[in-house]
C-alpha cells in the first residue's frame, strides 16, 4: 500500500524541549543540569511518560530540597519547551497543504501535556489524532503503541511513516509495521518525505 499518512514524535522533532530550564532561575544552568544527574532525571522522566506522577517519584527522593525542587516540575513545565523547530515545522504545515494526513504518538507525561499546550496550542490542532503515553500507560517503542495510533486514526500500518528523533522508536514503528524515518534534521527529513512522494 502507497504511504499516504505521516506519524510525528513531537519532542525533538517539532519542540525543543529542556528541562533543566524549570530551575535555571534558581539553581543557575550548571546547578539545574547538575540536579537533574544526582536525581536520575531521564528515568524518573521515562516512568512519568508511561503514567507515574511526578508527585510520586518526588515522595522517594531522600534529600529534601531535591525532593521539594522535583515536585515543583509540573508547575514549572511551560519553561521548558519554550521554542519550536520551526523548519520542521515548515514540513509539516507543506504537508498538510498536500492533503497529507497528520498524526502524532509522543512519549509525554499526561501531566506535563496540557502543560505543553499552553506554550503550543498548535499542537493539539494540527493532527487527526494524537496518542500521548502517560494517558495510556505505554511507551514507544513498545508496538502497541503504534497499534493504538492506527487503530485510532483508522489507518494501516502500511499506510504510515514514522518520524522520531529516537532511532529505537523508528525500529518500534517498523516493527508495527510501519515505515520510519530516524530524524536527525530537517533537511534530511524534507529529502526522505520527498522521496517517498510525499513532498
Amino acid at each position: 500500500m502507497t504511504v499516504d499518512t505521516v506519524v510525528f514524535d513531537i519532542g525533538g522533532v517539532l519542540v525543543d524541549w529542556q528541562p533543566h530550564l524549570a530551575w535555571v532561575d534558581d539553581l543557575d544552568d550548571a546547578g539545574a543540569r547538575a540536579f537533574l544527574g544526582r536525581v536520575g532525571f531521564d528515568k524518573i522522566n521515562f516512568a512519568c511518560d508511561g503514567g507515574a506522577t511526578f508527585g510520586q517519584a518526588a515522595g522517594l527522593i531522600k534529600d529534601p530540597q531535591d525532593a521539594a525542587w522535583l515536585a515543583q516540575y509540573v508547575a514549572r513545565y511551560t519553561r521548558t519547551v519554550p521554542d519550536k523547530l520551526t523548519e520542521t515545522w515548515d514540513i509539516l504545515y507543506a504537508l498538510r497543504d498536500r492533503g497529507v494526513a497528520l498524526h502524532a504518538i509522543t512519549n509525554w507525561s499526561a501531566e506535563t501535556w496540557p502543560e505543553g499546550l499552553k506554550v503550543h496550542p498548535e499542537l493539539d490542532q494540527v493532527f487527526g489524532t494524537t496518542v500521548v503515553s502517560g494517558q495510556l500507560g505505554i511507551l514507544k517503542p513498545s508496538t502497541e503503541i503504534y497499534r493504538t495510533l492506527c487503530q485510532r486514526a483508522q489507518v494501516r500500518p502500511d499506510q504510515c511513516v514514522f518520524v522520531d528523533d529516537g532511532l529505537h522508536n523508528c525500529l518500534g514503528a517498523q516493527a508495527a509495521g510501519m515505515d520510519a524515518i530516524h530524524f536527525t534534521g530537517a533537511a534530511s527529513l524534507r529529502t526522505e518525505l520527498a522521496t517517498r512522494g510525499l513532498l
